[in-house]
């Protein structure tokens, strides 16, 4: 983003300090606010997701430092939200006996998308555009905040 942009390294590497210093504060204040009962799982992840939609949208439209920066800061704090809240409630709705098991999957699924992502991005970049492939990873992300719902109103 920052090289399409007209970034150079230095400016793009502090946009990427700034989403994992967003993501590193966020964290620690979404696991607190979960344990006390202030940020339900299911809302919280959803929220969470949006925000970092929402930082992918601003970074496929908004062109420069300004569009990199918003996006940083709303991706870091939406993967912040996220993270605690999904192995939190992995945590509490896994069998004690299966808790390793289930813990190593979900770190294992977290590393896919680490991975994923990226190279999703990548090939619809490479086939149309940047933003395309931002708005593409969007679009995913938009499709999981479905589910969350969908799957939390089909278990009440």
């Amino acid at each position: 983003m920052g090289a399409v942009g007209g970034l150079g390294p230095l400016a793009t590497g502090a946009a990427v300090s700034v989403l994992a210093a967003t993501a590193a504060l966020v964290q620690p204040w979404a696991g607190r606010a979960r344990d006390a009962g202030r940020l339900p799982d299911v809302p919280g992840m959803a929220g969470g997701l949006a925000v970092a939609v929402a930082g992918l949208l601003v970074a496929a439209v908004v062109p420069g430092l300004f569009g990199v920066l918003v996006a940083a800061v709303a991706i870091g704090f939406g993967t912040g939200v996220v993270t605690p809240l999904g192995f939190a409630h992995l945590a509490a709705s896994t069998p004690r006996e299966r808790l390793g098991q289930t813990m190593g999957s979900a770190e294992v699924g977290r590393e896919l998308g680490d991975a994923g992502g990226p190279l999703l991005v990548g090939v619809l970049a490479a086939a149309a555009s940047l933003g395309w492939g931002l708005t593409g990873l969007a679009v995913v992300l938009s499709v999981l905040v479905v589910a969350l719902w969908v799957g939390a109103a089909s278990r009440r």
